[in-house]
């Protein structure tokens, strides 16, 4: 699942403002259950129906083999991790993996199912993972629920307990890059706007003060050190730049800025051996 560029119902207020576990994740699942239908609508197409992109820039799993080399995925059991509408689980199954998809939104895994699949969807918090220990050899998210949890730290080490020793975690989020510049396709989008130190979450909320959407930045560094707190090695930090084949805009991803700055940053990391 792609993350939304941000937008948020058409009453609701855009701020910086703390916002902790339990809002978030009661925004998140509101959010993508009102926009679930919307979100599928415009960008399903080039989502596909059993496809594993990346990101908006198109980078697609069957070409950068960052879960593994072609072939291995075979008999794996692999959790993918705000599935959205599965897709990416799809396409593993393709392959044949042996997937696992985990959505908070009720309405995105209703689309999974309208599509189709063959495989187990599970309505869960990305934070609070229900499964035994070393379920699985594998754990993915393409702009899933990494960007939009409180504490990342705490959904990475529910990661890390799932993984089997030796297991492999990928996650795409938004380059945190570009957090300092607007949200814009076009050559507004280009001057730096906001302090890329700037941790405070983005927010937009109702009349009332509540949050009906949240994303909280983290550095590049931070990312890292998440990861590493986690109990997990960094093995390689993948920036996708943009391709000449691909000439849509997706909210403030574009050829434009793709061209310039990164506009995706995919972590793969893998927990040890022990």
């Amino acid at each position: 699942m792609i993350e939304n560029e941000g937008a948020g119902a058409d009453e609701a207020e855009a701020t910086r403002r703390a916002a902790g576990d339990a809002e978030s994740s009661r925004a998140s699942r509101g959010w993508w259950d009102r926009n679930a239908d919307e979100y599928q609508r415009e960008h399903g197409g080039f989502l596909g129906d059993d496809r594993f992109v990346w990101g908006p820039e198109g980078l697609d799993e069957a070409d950068a083999r960052l879960l593994g080399p072609a072939g291995s995925l075979a008999g794996r059991d692999v959790l993918e991790i705000g599935c959205g509408a599965a897709q990416c689980s799809r396409w593993l199954a393709g392959q044949g993996a042996r997937p696992v998809a985990l959505d908070l939104s009720h309405r995105q895994l209703q689309h999974a199912l309208r599509i189709g699949t063959g495989f187990p969807l599970v309505e869960a918090d990305a934070t609070a993972l229900p499964f035994a220990d070393g379920s699985f050899d594998l754990a993915c998210s393409a702009y899933g629920a990494v960007p939009f949890v409180a504490d990342p730290v705490r959904l990475m080490r529910e990661v890390h307990r799932v993984l089997r020793p030796g297991g492999r975690w990928v996650f795409s989020v938004t380059h945190p890059l570009r957090w300092a510049f607007p949200d814009e396709p076009g050559p507004e989008g280009l001057s730096v706007a906001a302090s890329y130190f700037d941790r405070t979450p983005y927010v937009e909320q109702d009349e009332t003060g509540r949050a009906v959407y949240v994303e909280h930045h983290r550095t590049l560094g931070d990312r890292v050190r998440d990861v590493v707190a986690a109990g997990f090695r960094l093995t390689d930090l993948v920036e996708p730049e943009w391709p000449a084949w691909n000439t849509q805009e997706w909210g403030g991803w574009s050829p434009l800025r793709g061209h310039l700055i990164p506009g995706t940053a995919i972590f793969v990391c893998e927990r040890d051996g022990r």
